[in-house]
């Protein structure tokens, strides 16, 4: 079963009967997927943060330190994608890492608005036991890519939100062709 969910927090100013937009809110994602493994298999696919090579849109990760437990700070990687021309990347700093809850968290560092329009962006992804089978959850809280009000079509809330839907359903996507859909 597949859930998505997006939600927008914010706080509006009314004055004289009106709304007036006080700049970008916090957006957040949550989608899931319940996979015919277990979630020791799809941990040991996916729980190395120094290794997205899982997901089809990665062509390749440069990591920086060794995803320790004790110093997840000191660990980063630069995802170099996958396109047709240039060579466009998002920087990460692993923020916590938990094998024995089969989960890690992840910030963006630096990614160039055209690639992926958003800011401030931090993400976890986990492994739950669902009855015997892994369920992949994958949540992240951010900003759209334009920071002022008025956005441009490309970088307002909607082309955020439609952009980490898409890398998180590719992800998910290509965790299902590997291990299967579980009912």
């Amino acid at each position: 079963m597949k859930r998505i969910l997006a939600m927008t927090f914010g706080a509006t100013l009314a004055f004289a009967g009106a709304t007036h937009a006080h700049g970008p809110v916090r957006l957040k994602l949550e989608l899931d997927q319940k996979l015919n493994a277990s979630p020791d298999e799809v941990w040991a696919a996916i729980g190395k943060f120094e290794d997205m090579g899982w997901h089809p849109a990665v062509a390749s990760t440069e990591i920086t330190g060794d995803g320790s437990v004790d110093q997840p700070e000191k660990s980063s990687r630069v995802l170099h994608l996958k396109a047709d021309a240039g060579d466009p990347t998002i920087s990460e700093v692993l923020s916590k890492i938990q094998p024995d809850k089969r989960c890690y968290s992840y910030r963006i560092e630096a990614v160039d608005v055209a690639v992926l329009p958003v800011t401030n962006y931090a993400s976890t992804i986990c492994v739950k036991d669902d009855g015997g089978k892994a369920n992949v959850a994958w949540r992240a809280g951010f900003y759209r890519g334009f920071p002022n009000n008025e956005p441009p079509p490309d970088q307002n809330d909607e082309a955020a939100i439609k952009a980490v839907t898409a890398i998180y359903q590719a992800g998910l996507d290509a965790l299902a062709e590997r291990f299967g859909k579980a009912e």
